[in-house]
């Protein structure tokens, strides 16, 4: 497919210099503790007296099952692509954080399912087993429950990073998309049988009021909002190019792409609606601003989809979600600024280079590859950095074949001064890990070392 061979003049940008502006992360947390906490309580004044060992077992099953579903609340709000949450926050840390409660829901409802069994079976004088199967088919809405239940361990298990590496990613995603079901039917459940809820308007109404508001969170930004986006821009693939091997810049046009809201060094997710890719969104960042109707996004050929981004024809329309991401300029504090790549690492960084701030000598590019062939956008990154008197050095791989590391000896020697500047990172985990405590190492303050990664 033919396409431009050069890239767009560069272009002007909101100068986004040292804000200041404070992660939402903290008051979040401290947000969600007191959630946990006022769960705890709800459990507190509804319990007179705990006696014997069964009502210890079924006090305790009853703490675990409205924390659980506590969290199931919370697991669906991160789920929801809040962009306040995904932009300030990070896509990253939001990604761990839905993780970390996956994880805790998963022990909680484990903990709820025995200890609500043991506590019954010993009310009952009969074995856990007979006291479980009367429990799930005598009970109202237990079917419900136990189905719910069912998924989520499905859900938590294909989840574990072994298991998750041996699936196609789209079987996972929607695997993953059945936690909403899973979620619903645990909520009837909960307030069909939940001791705290049967005799208590307020508590009901609160669940309610939590339960309602998370699903109005997800049908807003992951539904409406991403309509409401694609209708007006109506974006469509006009040219795919080889940019190294394995390598390929996407050219996408559409109706006043400049209002995407995109900052530099933030992504989006892409659903192509050609066979075989339409089922599944993917991230990738993009490597060109949008301008004059026009944007672009790189990508590297590593697993299904992204190798049939190759195969993309013109006209081939594209459903577009985000933007997401916080590896952007707000991040920065100093005048000084080096950015490192490695591979298609490249593609954030390339808009950050063209648009940061900075005074000649003030911005270095540190471009880790194996080759010069490898490369990706070579031929722009140089002429950005001659118009805008910046540092473009890269990291190849010895004539032998051997890798040449970073280490922090090497970035000292590259920037002396390398304590005093913002760094901004973007690379497979591996490199990414070396590179973080190589600059650590230098003396460079973890607050200053700016970075996403998406490897749980």
């Amino acid at each position: 497919m033919a396409a431009a061979t050069h890239s767009p003049p560069p272009v002007r940008h909101r100068a986004a210099q040292r804000t200041g502006r404070r992660s939402p992360a903290v008051p979040l947390l401290a947000a969600a503790w007191a959630g946990g906490i006022a769960v705890l309580a709800l459990w507190w004044r509804d319990t007179a007296s705990v006696v014997g060992a069964d009502g210890w077992l079924t006090g305790a099953g009853r703490i675990t099952g409205l924390l659980c579903g506590y969290m199931c609340a919370l697991l669906v709000a991160l789920m929801a692509r809040v962009p306040w949450l995904e932009n300030g926050v990070g896509s990253d840390r939001t990604a761990r954080w839905h993780a970390s409660a996956g994880r805790w829901t998963i022990g909680l409802l484990i903990g709820h399912i025995v200890l609500v069994t043991l506590g019954y079976a010993a009310q009952a004088h009969t074995d856990p087993v007979t006291e479980f199967t009367t429990v799930v088919f005598d009970l109202p809405e237990m079917l419900k429950g136990t189905a719910g239940a069912a998924v989520l361990l499905a859900v938590g298990y294909t989840s574990v990073r072994a298991v998750r590496r041996r699936m196609r990613y789209e079987t996972w995603y929607y695997l993953h998309l059945s936690t909403y079901g899973a979620v619903f039917l645990a909520f009837s459940h909960q307030l069909a049988l939940g001791a705290d809820f049967v005799g208590s308007a307020p508590a009901r109404t609160a669940w309610y009021a939590l339960y309602v508001s998370v699903a109005c969170l997800v049908v807003w930004f992951r539904v409406l909002m991403p309509v409401r986006l694609n209708a007006r821009h109506r974006l469509r693939v006009e040219a795919v190019v080889r940019e190294a091997p394995d390598v390929y810049s996407v050219w996408l046009r559409g109706r006043r792409p400049d209002r995407l809201g995109v900052e530099p060094g933030q992504f989006l997710r892409w659903r192509f609606l050609s066979p075989g890719m339409w089922h599944a969104s993917h991230p990738y960042s993009l490597s060109a601003l949008p301008r004059d109707g026009w944007l672009r996004i790189t990508v590297k050929a590593l697993g299904d989809h992204s190798a049939a981004v190759a195969t993309l024809r013109r006209g081939t329309r594209v459903w577009a979600e985000g933007p997401y991401g916080a590896l952007t300029a707000e991040r920065r504090r100093q005048d000084k600024v080096l950015l490192i790549a490695g591979g298609t690492g490249i593609t954030p960084l390339r808009t950050l280079f063209e648009t940061l701030p900075a005074a000649p000598g003030g911005l270095t590019l540190l471009y880790r590859g194996r080759t010069t062939e490898e490369l990706a956008l070579r031929h722009e990154l140089e002429q950005i950095a001659a118009a805008r008197g910046a540092r473009l050095v890269y990291a190849l791989n010895a004539p032998d074949g051997r890798r040449t590391p970073i280490t922090a000896d090497r970035l000292q020697a590259l920037l002396p001064d390398l304590a005093r500047h913002d760094v901004y990172l973007c690379g497979p985990r591996g490199f990414s890990l070396a590179a973080y405590n190589a600059l650590r190492a230098a003396g460079v303050p973890a607050s200053r070392i700016h970075y996403e990664s998406f490897e749980l």
